[in-house]
């Protein structure tokens, strides 16, 4: 199934979660002897604290939809247009692959470690995760697509993931979906017109968790200070980029999502590209300079790029697949060169967590 085909089905769903794409999310494997030698006492006082707070569980209420929930998305939708129904529903169940994503792969390592701090963690990450999806997936169903979360589990394929490249990925993935949420809300918060679904009320008290999963990421990387040096920071720079790039392009391939919300999804981006890079600052020694006039056109040329690509996978045949390699190596190189761009640089700040205070 394409992945801007419309959905009709849950099976339908289901095709687009398990698909394998740049832009899809998918769920991923490690290697769980490894953390569980991960060493937290570097960071003692700061990681108990954590750990309070998740044993504290102040979102255990509110992940429940209220009755009139169903109500509402019957009488909003009915006022949407294709692009927009289209564009909500695959941002529904690209949100439900990532929630639920992490909590497969938080539980696989759960039950693989023996380390008590990793286990706790993770069992926290597992439970809130966990509540994340079967909210969204409930939203599913209120237009037939409903996903078997059990089958996803054993049918979707799995990519490895060293520690530290899930530690990266992980962590700019919470706090990037910290920024796009928080933006969305507070959007909202001026614009209540503009609220075309019940699920965005929800958005500001679910911004606590993937705040804190993100922290949770950046003690355990604090604590282990050699992958923030020397080459790793050339994987940082990476995955910085692969996460921007990826967000830009998925966003201006569903534009009316972020416009039906009254905003200009470039405009979107930027502000959650400066929010992430302003919180991230706590733990990677590098940020990128996304302002650069360089930085915005390739982004934009990506964007060109994918679009390009989209029409050739959809003329098929001999001449479609030579486009869509070109479209493969124009991608390449752009970001390449975007990759090799000067980015800044800055020591870590002694205090190590930062509070949510957009």
């Amino acid at each position: 199934m394409s992945p801007s085909a419309e959905l009709h089905t849950p099976d339908d769903a289901a095709r687009l979660a398990k698909a394998e794409t740049v832009l899809t999310p998918r769920f991923y494997k490690t290697d769980y002897a490894a953390m569980d030698r991960l060493d937290m006492s570097p960071i003692r006082a700061e990681w108990d604290a954590m750990l309070a707070e998740y044993e504290g569980d102040n979102n255990h209420d509110h992940f429940t939809r209220t009755p009139e929930f169903a109500a509402e998305v019957a009488a909003l939708s009915a006022t949407w247009s294709p692009q927009l129904r289209r564009d909500f529903q695959e941002f529904l169940v690209s949100s439900l692959t990532s929630e639920y994503s992490g909590c497969v792969l938080y539980n696989e390592i759960q039950k693989h470690v023996s380390n008590p701090d990793i286990k706790q963690l993770m069992r926290y990450l597992t439970r809130d995760e966990s509540r994340h999806a079967n909210f969204i997936n409930q939203s599913l169903k209120d237009f037939g697509l409903q996903v078997d979360l059990v089958n996803l589990k054993h049918s979707k394929a799995y990519t490895y993931f060293k520690p530290k490249y899930i530690f990266y990925a992980t962590y700019l993935s919470e706090k990037i979906g910290y920024a796009r949420y928080i933006s969305i809300y507070r959007q909202l918060e001026r614009h209540p017109d503009r609220r075309f679904h019940p699920i965005f009320r929800w958005f500001e008290r679910w911004c606590n968790d993937e705040f804190r999963h993100g922290e949770s990421f950046a003690l355990m990387m604090r604590a282990q200070p050699g992958l923030l040096e020397g080459g790793n920071k050339l994987w940082i720079r990476f995955f910085l980029l692969a996460v921007y790039a990826t967000m830009y392009v998925r966003d201006h391939t569903r534009p009316w999502l972020s416009e039906a919300l009254g905003m200009d999804p470039t405009d979107y981006d930027y502000r959650v590209f400066d929010i992430t890079t302003a919180i991230t600052r706590q733990v990677f020694p590098l940020s990128l300079d996304t302002d650069h006039p360089t930085f915005r056109a390739g982004m934009d040329r990506l964007c060109t790029i994918a679009a390009a690509n989209a029409r050739a996978k959809a003329r098929g045949g001999l001449i479609g697949r030579a486009q869509q390699g070109l479209c493969a190596v124009r991608a390449t190189l752009c970001f390449a060169r975007l990759y090799l761009l000067p980015t800044k640089q800055h020591a870590l700040p002694s205090e190590m967590r930062v509070a949510p205070s957009w």
